[in-house]
């Protein structure tokens, strides 16, 4: 009989999450079906390969030298996976998914669309959540992955870029930085700003870049803050002040002339989109597929 892949994911989990009961819930498996799984790779090999004494379970020299084996063999999976996706025309199941506020109201409905068109028999549920609520959403197993603006660091995440965007300077139409076309950061800084909330992705990439050019983000002149891109779009709308939002949300009012944009000539506001998924976990091939379709897509392309 050959080494057991199955066997070897449910070794590696519990070794990462440090006990049975964790793992039996990352993988949606009950306990004592983990331990079974463990002892059976155990007598396969004919040596232990966790220490069960303490409280947290603890690797055997064994258990050490299998571990990055082990690991190494979930990797190639997935990267087999993500190969294979590519060529999948016939894909069923479901695709559960949590998106940030920008790109889960701008982005994803447009192209979500393209993708059921080359995969009509999956079928797609999206939640439109903060990145505090999409990490809990995919440590409780309740959606597959999320997509977000923002790197996140967090032991049990894997955070990987998937798609570019820009953020732009907008104002209305009678301000008066309306038909400038554009300017230096120090000077569009002095005039007063209405900003997403603190901690959302679009306002964590404008202050990560003012403070690379060594200006506070507590200095600036924030009359407003709002809990929506469209509401913040609304508002410089009416004149409130000016913001930074991203270039694929005001595709629509740019063309009806009721926004503008300024280009900063000293200061570069690109960032990217992230997605985010358990370490641990094995994607379905679903998420696989449609994470792959998005792996460096020109946003300008279809929005």
């Amino acid at each position: 009989m050959a080494l057991n892949f199955h066997q070897l994911h449910i070794f590696y989990t519990v070794a990462e999450k440090g006990s049975f009961s964790a793992a039996a819930q990352a993988l949606h498996m009950t306990q004592p079906a983990v331990t079974m799984q463990v002892q059976s790779l155990e007598d396969y090999l004919g040596t232990k390969l966790l220490l069960r004494s303490t409280k947290r379970i603890e690797l055997t020299d064994a258990g050490s030298v299998l571990i990055p084996y082990a690991k190494r063999s979930i990797d190639l999976i997935k990267d087999a996976d993500a190969a294979m996706s590519r060529y999948a025309s016939g894909l069923k199941g479901r695709l559960q998914l949590g998106a940030s506020l920008t790109i889960g109201e701008y982005i994803l409905p447009r192209l979500l669309g393209p993708f059921n068109k080359e995969h009509p028999d999956i079928s797609i549920r999206m939640k439109v959540m903060n990145t505090t609520q999409i990490i809990d959403h995919i440590q409780n197993h309740q959606i597959d992955f999320g997509l977000v603006e923002a790197p996140v660091t967090h032991p049990e995440l894997q955070t990987e870029s998937v798609l570019s965007d820009e953020l732009q300077l907008i104002v209305g139409r009678k301000h008066p930085l309306a038909g400038r076309g554009e300017v230096q950061l120090e000077e569009a800084i002095g005039y007063p700003l209405v900003l997403r909330e603190e901690g959302s992705g679009t306002r964590q990439v404008m202050e990560d870049q003012l403070v690379l050019k060594s200006i506070n983000p507590s200095d600036l002149d924030i009359v407003m803050e709002l809990g929506s891109t469209g509401a913040v779009k609304s508002a410089v709308e009416a004149g409130v002040g000016m913001s930074f939002v991203s270039a694929s949300s005001i595709k629509h009012e740019l063309s009806l002339g009721l926004l503008e944009t300024v280009r900063i000539t000293d200061a570069d506001f690109s960032r990217s989109f992230y997605s985010i998924y358990l370490k641990s976990a094995l994607l379905p091939l679903p998420a696989v597929s449609f994470l792959n379709f998005l792996r460096g897509r020109d946003l300008n392309q279809w929005l």
